[in-house]
């Protein structure tokens, strides 16, 4: 898992890199379809990096990606699992990569994290969801360890949008190059 801090003037760059490395390690099979996860409520400003993630990135990926999880139509508690469902039958073995907020110590506030294998959304809340991802990023919005709704509640909302706008530009500039680099192959 790597970290990277939004405030340092390289975070795009840094971002993009290391979103690129680990979505191109594990993506092996370049025809398989991708599916965005991008879980959270626009309820609360903590927990809506995924919302607004996905709202920035769904007009850019069509036809290159599928993302669930907008302002419009959330990716939360109450509707991930009929989503996951949905997916399993709509799509065979798709690429997954879960897009969520967290929280986390002191020192990891402001940072985006990207890594292998599930997420388990809803942890930092005390929720039983499924894993989901074959990798995920994350952002960590806020401390954990007390009052965990309260502090998502109080989360500032610049942070929050200054990760959406990294993890999105990062992402959609990954997926094209690689549908790009697919489109030449085929």
């Amino acid at each position: 898992m790597e970290f990277i801090n939004i405030e340092d003037k390289n975070a795009f760059e840094n971002f993009y890199r290391t979103f690129q490395f680990y979505f191109k390690s594990l993506y092996k099979e370049p025809y398989r379809e991708i599916i965005l996860l991008c879980i959270g409520t626009d309820r609360s400003t903590g927990d809506s990096l995924g919302p607004l993630t996905g709202h920035k990135l769904k007009p850019l990926l069509r036809n290159k990606a599928h993302v669930f999880g907008t302002l419009e139509d959330p990716l939360h508690a109450k509707n991930i699992i009929d989503v996951l469902k949905e997916i399993r039958n709509t799509f065979y073995m798709p690429f997954t990569i879960a897009i969520d907020a967290s929280l986390g110590s002191l020192k990891h506030v402001g940072h985006i994290s990207i890594g292998k294998g599930p997420i388990k959304p809803g942890a930092g809340v005390s929720k039983e969801l499924p894993p989901v991802g074959d990798m995920f990023v994350t952002g960590i919005v806020n401390i954990s360890g007390f009052m965990e709704y309260m502090v998502l509640q109080n989360t500032r909302l610049r942070t929050v949008m200054k990760m959406a706008d990294i993890i999105a530009a990062g992402v959609f500039r990954t997926i094209t190059e690689i549908s790009e680099k697919s489109k030449v192959r085929a």
